[in-house]
């Protein structure tokens, strides 16, 4: 098995049709299968997903130190 990795910017013209193309042909092949890596640790990733369930503080303009209780 030989891996091939391309950086491909997706936000030229050729980059979002090579993606396309690319997504649309390889679907359909057995024999190549596609990965996508996040650049990104997974303990990061899971770092953030736990921070985007989470509430977040309501600040009040006004008084912000009292907001955060440290009044």
């Amino acid at each position: 098995m030989t891996t091939i990795t391309l950086k491909i910017n997706e936000r030229t013209k050729a980059g979002k049709a090579f993606l396309e193309f690319s997504k649309s042909f390889l679907q359909e092949s057995k024999a190549v299968t596609v990965v996508e890596e996040s650049p990104y640790k997974p303990e990061f990733v899971a770092k953030i997903r736990r921070a985007e369930k989470q509430k977040g503080i309501v600040v009040n303009p006004k008084d912000v130190w009292g907001s955060l209780g440290l009044k």
